[in-house]
């Protein structure tokens, strides 16, 4: 059972605050705590303006974001690791080595895809990373929600 999922990026501003937000409401209800942190974090910051832009333009409101720098304890009370990409997987697994079998890309479930850096591009590059974003966090939250009982009859 997961019920502290940690999502990574590199600055914790742009691809995992987003991710968080959106799995968190995916969850909602669940009990599975959903939290974010970067391998480089750009610690205190907030969510970057284009990616917070971007995610009102699509109806959501996340909750105010202090980008935090991932520690080997983070990785050590998650259940599951998700990252952006491949590179980030291994670094996690460097920081905490216990990790390898919790650290999984955020696009695992499509075709183990990467999801490209927006950060210090316009617009369209953050358009096109949260409909990454908002893919891969469907398919894991398909995956993570638990299963209602189907009542026999």
């Amino acid at each position: 059972m997961f019920n502290r999922i940690l999502l990574v990026c590199v600055g914790n501003i742009c691809r995992s605050p987003t991710a968080e937000h959106l799995l968190r409401e995916a969850l909602q209800d669940s009990g599975i705590a959903v939290s974010s942190a970067g391998l480089g974090a750009l610690v205190g910051h907030p969510i970057d303006s284009t990616a917070l832009a971007i995610l009102g333009r699509h109806g959501q409101r996340p909750q105010p974001h202090h980008a935090r720098q991932l520690t080997a304890e983070q990785v050590h009370d998650a259940n599951l690791v998700l990252v952006m990409e491949q590179a980030q997987l291994q670094e996690v697994i460097r920081l905490a080595p216990e990790a390898r079998g919790k650290t999984f890309l955020l696009g695992k479930w499509l075709h183990d895809m990467e999801i490209p850096d927006p950060y210090r591009q316009g617009p369209e590059a953050f358009e096109r990373t949260f409909g990454l974003i908002e893919q891969a966090v469907s398919s894991w939250a398909d995956r993570l929600r638990p299963r209602r009982q189907q009542a026999s009859g």
